[in-house]
């Protein structure tokens, strides 16, 4: 690549920081000689051209800056892995020192809440930790069903790791710095081939229940805002009291997001379990716009409302001023979740010594009153359902066979992005009259199409995109219905108030 170009990019760079705040106008000097530094070039031309860019510009901006990196032999491989880690070194050029980030997001703060996390995530797509032009290739739609309307997402913003990257990293010298993806010490980190670089990223230090917490963004985002609240020890996940307070405490500084966690148990726990976190986000989930259908009184906590929630899975809400006394009612019926089997609805508390009844709790305010969904999980597995009981069934294994975790209980699908090409040579197939069944990659999706097909007088190019879309919406519909320990049927309902009962 000629020369001039990379000194036009690393213009335009400067003037996109410029742009988005990033770069104060009276650093624009300073910026162009960090990143020359960089590229290991000595001096720039003295164009005198006029820089424009947009915020749309900046995928192409760093693309041809890779491009020079590969040819002047500062990257290894021109391969994603290797230019995911070096334009995340550019992009820390422009990137303000935390104490700087954290000044700005305390001070936004102070005049309102909202304010501040609004900056910080508008700060975190535009150093490019959230890579805003890979998240737009996430397909993703809205499912009618029974229980409301579901989002349904394909997951195509995590790129595909290249083989000879994958090797290097199985070859490279294993460190355990830092722990965990999660771990505060990633900040600033400059990654390796099994670790993403994170010269771009900012933490916002928050303080829950008296100890020290990190929030920032997922660089996925799959809705929203869409945050993670993790500790600043690295400690294992565990559901208990502390887990309900911590939740009130940050719903209580930061009204305007739900929070959430993962269950702490292995099949229900679809995160990583290593480290307490929470995730949560500005967001409205289907399962937060699901109605109580029926509601129930536990004894000594008239003051609490308590229901069961009309959701595939089985959720109890509890909701009120006080969240003390929410807390507490929530205590309660944790530990008789704990320990609670009931054979005739296959509910085991533990077997062999393995205990599998934990909860997935969510808090949330409402108006002026503080709600806490409790999302009842069991990880028991048989000889039939060797991935869990309460797990997508194998006949849903074609759409959905990972772990159903806190995001997906509250209505979101996150599906794996193999779904996209294979939707796309679906529908070419069903079209075309092809024989689904001797296609090596499509004949997992065979039973499901003959079995949706029957319900449609015809199916034509004007209405297969929304025919497929609709169909996996309701796939996902029973992935939930696989996942509740109490199935919505009269024998399942009356399993459940069994369980209230005993509170």
């Amino acid at each position: 690549m000629e020369q001039k170009k990379i000194f036009d990019n690393i213009r335009k760079l400067t003037a996109y920081g410029i742009l988005t705040g990033l770069v104060p106008e009276e650093d624009k000097i300073y910026t162009i000689n960090r990143l020359l530094e960089l590229f290991q070039l000595q001096e720039i031309d003295d164009s005198e051209e006029e820089v424009c860019v947009s915020v749309e510009d900046l995928e192409g901006i760093l693309a041809e800056m890779l491009d020079y990196a590969y040819e002047a032999g500062l990257m290894e491989e021109n391969s994603v892995v290797y230019r995911d880690l070096f334009d995340t070194k550019i992009m820390g050029m422009l990137v303000a020192r935390p104490s700087e980030v954290i000044r700005t997001f305390r001070a936004l703060y102070a005049e309102n809440p909202k304010k501040a996390t609004e900056y910080y995530y508008k700060f975190s797509c535009d150093t490019d930790y959230i890579r805003r032009y890979r998240i737009r290739k996430d397909k993703k739609w809205i499912a009618s069903t029974e229980y409301g309307d579901l989002d349904i997402t394909i997951n195509l913003s995590k790129p595909e790791k290249d083989p000879r990257a994958i090797a290097a990293a199985r070859n490279a010298k294993q460190s355990s710095y830092p722990k965990c993806q999660l771990c505060r010490e990633n900040e600033g980190y400059a990654g390796r081939l099994n670790h993403p670089a994170r010269q771009n990223h900012r933490i916002i230090p928050i303080t829950i229940q008296g100890s020290e917490w990190g929030f920032q963004y997922s660089p996925y985002v799959y809705y929203n805002e869409h945050c993670i609240v993790f500790n600043g020890q690295h400690v294992p996940m565990k559901i208990d009291h502390n887990t309900f307070c911590k939740l009130f405490d940050f719903v209580k500084q930061f009204p305007h997001y739900i929070l959430g966690s993962n269950a702490d148990l292995p099949i229900v726990g679809g995160s990583i379990l290593s480290h307490d976190h929470f995730q949560g986000g500005h967001y409205e989930f289907a399962m937060a716009r699901a109605g109580v259908e029926r509601s129930f009184t536990v004894p000594g906590f008239e003051d609490v409302a308590a229901g069961v929630v009309k959701w595939p899975m089985s959720v109890i809400r509890l909701s009120g001023e006080d969240t003390e006394r929410i807390i507490a009612l929530a205590d309660k019926i944790l530990d008789a979740w704990r320990g609670y089997s009931d054979e005739a609805a296959f509910i085991f508390a533990e077997t062999d010594g393995e205990k599998h009844n934990t909860i997935t709790p969510i808090a949330r305010k409402r108006d002026d009153r503080y709600e806490l969904d409790l999302v009842l999980r069991n990880n028991i597995t048989t000889e039939e359902h060797p991935l869990g009981v309460y797990h997508p069934h194998a006949k849903l294994h074609h759409i959905k066979k990972e772990n159903i975790g806190l995001i997906e209980v509250m209505g979101v699908a996150v599906l794996p992005a193999r779904l996209k090409g294979e939707m796309e040579a679906l529908k070419e197939a069903v079209l075309t009259g092809k024989d689904i069944r001797k296609d090596e990659v499509l004949a997992k999706h065979a039973d499901w199409v003959e079995e949706f097909s029957a319900k449609y007088d015809k199916i034509d190019e004007e209405n297969i995109d929304t025919v497929i879309e609709k169909e996996i919406g309701l796939v996902f519909m029973q992935v939930l219905e696989d996942a509740g320990v109490y199935k919505r049927t009269s024998e399942g309902q009356e399993a459940f108030d069994r369980f209230i009962k005993s509170l």
